[in-house]
């Protein structure tokens, strides 16, 4: 079988718009009034990634809550397409697919035989037998040397003989930046027209969630979703790479000109955990091959246990009959907690997995965790969020079977303590303070009616 993915670069890809990041690394100077100075980066999925400009990772993280762009161009897009395609993806992939009508959009997981995450991804229905399968950084990277296989590779290796199948990577084609927040709407309206939010089968609504357009712009085809890739209000933008250094430049500007930022990769993780309930879980940190997703949040909406069979089904079938009652849980606390144990009264409940400063947490919120650190507290007062995997579940359950996360129209919050750990696992040293916020940091606007931001 011809391998489909690429093998392992010998140093970090530079994405498409890695030299337009440095025209706007300028453009920021001259409007913030700072000197020019290299931009930070960092080795994400083998690409040479800004971890934040010229502004902080917290001036950053807060652009969310105007509007917000990111440069997504490490993840990759894969397009399988044939009249067998769906039979394929159907049989490999946990989530329903076929009643996916053209314009739809799935979240979904690849999942291994023994059940565990081997990545999380988009689906796009373009047509009848065409499918795009938007996929995390690095997973287009085939080395057995490394033990590496590209999402097409293993997707392609359940193909039967007969199967009309064709699958190929177009990441090369298509430059994926994401606008995000509350103005967003209004700055795609600017540059794009209104026409390209509209429901591609009812024009007189806006597009609903979890769908895409298609749309044509300097003669180019352009791909706009609506999949809440921060969980706020928001779209992500796939450009055709011709076009891409001067669309985003375009792009930047207007979210500049609307109060917002370019964010890197630390804004990016922040707004990525510190919007809902329990945040979006980050492969690589929640996700990864060690790890079912039972019990995840995000669980019934990738995975439908219901479909007759799919690669991992058995496992976790058997995962979910052995009772396990271990949950995804988001926590606030008063400082970075990475590597660290969960303690719950002192009893170890479970492993912190990701865990960043945010400077979206209410003085409510941080005042809560009961903190002596002056930093945390007051009006301009910061504290850290994460998530991280717990068991036994600590939530009481309804006679539905749903966790109970307020009482009393009240938000649960659960104490904990964060210990440092020896190789046995006992804890050492002070706990940092921290809780379980049954009402998460903020609010997930992503699914809300864009009536609410069409005017703004």
């Amino acid at each position: 079988m011809e391998q489909i993915g690429i093998p392992f670069p010998k140093q970090p890809r530079r994405t498409a718009l890695f030299e337009v990041e440095d025209w706007y690394q300028h453009f920021l100077a001259e409007k913030i009034g700072k000197e020019y100075q290299p931009i930070k980066r960092s080795n994400f999925g083998q690409y040479n990634m800004a971890i934040n400009y010229l502004t902080t990772v917290f001036e950053e993280a807060q652009a969310v809550n105007r509007v917000a762009a990111y440069n997504i161009d490490h993840m990759a897009q894969i397009e399988v397409s044939g009249n067998d395609s769906l039979n394929l993806l159907e049989r490999v992939l946990p989530a329903s697919l076929e009643n996916m009508k053209a314009g739809q959009c799935k979240y979904t997981l690849l999942v291994s035989e023994k059940g565990t995450v081997l990545d999380d991804l988009i689906i796009m229905r373009q047509e009848e037998t065409k499918f795009i399968l938007v996929i995390n950084a690095g997973h287009d990277i085939t080395d057995k040397e490394k033990g590496l296989t590209a999402d097409a590779d293993y997707i392609y290796s359940f193909k039967l003989d007969n199967e009309d199948v064709k699958i190929r990577d177009i990441s090369d084609e298509l430059v994926k930046i994401d606008i995000q927040g509350k103005l967003s709407y209004r700055v795609i309206k600017e540059l794009y027209g209104q026409h390209v939010l509209r429901n591609r089968n009812k024009p007189n609504k806006n597009m609903p969630f979890f769908s895409f357009n298609e749309f044509e712009y300097k003669s180019e085809k352009f791909i706009i979703s609506r999949t809440g890739y921060t969980n706020r209000w928001g779209w992500e933008l796939y450009v055709p790479v011709s076009l891409a250094e001067d669309e985003f430049k375009r792009i930047v500007v207007k979210v500049w000109e609307n109060g917002g930022l370019l964010v890197g990769l630390g804004g990016r993780d922040e707004n990525r955990i510190s919007a809902g309930t329990f945040g979006l879980p980050l492969y690589g940190h929640e996700y990864d091959d060690e790890h079912t997703p039972t019990n995840a949040p995000l669980f019934d909406a990738a995975v439908d246990m219901h479909k007759d069979d799919f690669v991992g089904k058995k496992a976790l079938a058997k995962d979910i009959e052995s009772g396990n009652d271990k949950g995804m849980v988001l926590f606030i606390t008063e400082g970075i907690v990475e590597g660290r144990g969960i303690y719950k009264n002192n009893k170890r409940i479970g492993t912190v997995t990701s865990s960043i400063n945010s400077p979206n947490v209410s003085q409510d919120k941080r005042e809560f965790i009961g903190s002596e650190r002056r930093n945390v507290n007051g009006p301009d007062g910061r504290a850290a969020i994460g998530l991280g995997w717990v068991r036994p579940n600590p939530f009481e359950v309804d006679e539905d079977g749903n966790d109970v996360l307020q009482k009393n129209d009240k938000p649960v919050r659960i104490p904990l303590e964060f210990y440092r750990e020896d190789e046995q696992r006992n804890p050492k040293g002070k706990p940092i303070l921290g809780y379980i916020s049954g009402d998460g940091v903020n609010p997930a606007t992503a699914p809300k009616p864009l009536k609410h931001i069409e005017n703004l």
